[in-house]
């Protein structure tokens, strides 16, 4: 089934303690799509500006990805920079040059606005209520967002959560939209807003999903060591939207299969800077990941 994400396209300079990479490909359209083309074909909306080399998305088109809905502008492309702390679990922004980004207001080609699945990466709500207004009738849609958007915007996130399936947290934004003190309650008061699905993402501590009134748990897959992290969120989303389009279910064994999928692509996204790491691998190697995961979480 068709799979369109919406989200920023963009380079990265990241700093670590021990290594730092200037220009790596980035975005939340970019990680994401690097994980759901593993699954299933995938349609991408995002801009760029003239300095943008679209070979850069090579890896993608191979894959079958249609990118026919990013827009090239005048100007220069989105730029982020960050410093990671120690544990790998903080890190200071250190520049955000919203370039041609700065003035995006998503487009969707016609031959995208029959997608079945939709997921709203993190930009404004405004823009992803107007996506919402492109798209003909989704089967599924998502949302991701953040802190930004929760303090400063509310009342259009709130509209726009009225209108999706799931969303996408981590749980300081969880525990700050919902003004709970726990997850548990957080996840809870999200779904009264609209979205039948919440999923809470807790980094190096797993996930956790309020689904038809029940929770599901995962730890994260264990890696002995994490170059960066950067966009493991969306590469996590990636998978688990990408896994359950593949399978054209929305039913609680695809949710839970999808989660253990996002999981595991998500610890890929972590092994190097930007989307290499995805780049590289194919559905297979993710498998096996995932029988791997899955043994170490097995209890009997």
């Amino acid at each position: 089934m068709s799979l369109l994400v919406v989200g920023s396209i963009g380079y990265d300079t990241i700093e670590t303690d021990t290594d730092k990479i200037e220009n790596a490909l980035g975005g939340a359209a970019i990680h994401f799509s690097a994980a759901s083309s593993l699954f299933s074909p995938t349609r991408v909306v995002g801009i760029v500006g003239e300095d943008f080399e679209m070979r850069d998305l090579q890896f993608l088109t191979d894959r079958g990805t249609d990118l026919s809905g990013v827009v090239v502008e005048k100007g220069k492309t989105f730029r982020w920079s960050c410093k990671y702390h120690a544990d790998m679990n903080d890190r200071d922004t250190l520049s955000t040059e919203l370039n041609v980004f700065e003035n995006f207001r998503p487009e969707i080609p016609d031959s995208f606005r029959d997608s079945d699945y939709l997921f709203l990466a993190n930009i404004h709500p405004e823009l992803q209520m107007e996506v919402l207004n492109q798209v003909n009738k989704p089967v599924f849609t998502a949302l991701d967002t953040m802190n930004f958007w929760i303090e400063g915007n509310r009342s259009q996130l709130v509209e726009v959560l009225k209108k999706v399936d799931v969303v996408f947290l981590n749980d300081t934004e969880a525990l700050d939209f919902s003004g709970e003190r726990f997850v548990y309650g957080a996840a809870k008061a999200i779904s009264k807003f609209g979205p039948a699905t919440v999923i809470i993402k807790k980094g190096e501590h797993g996930v956790i999903m309020y689904h038809d009134d029940t929770f599901f748990a995962l730890p994260a897959y264990l890696l002995d060591s994490v170059k960066d992290p950067t966009g493991a969120g969306d590469a996590f989303a990636g998978g688990f939207m990408g896994y359950i389009a593949m399978q054209n279910s929305t039913g609680r064994d695809a949710f839970r299969r999808g989660l253990a999928y996002g999981t595991c692509v998500a610890s890929f996204n972590c092994e190097e800077f930007g989307p290499k790491r995805l780049a590289e691998i194919d559905k297979d190697i993710v498998d096996g990941r995932l029988d791997e995961f899955q043994e170490m979480i097995r209890i009997s």
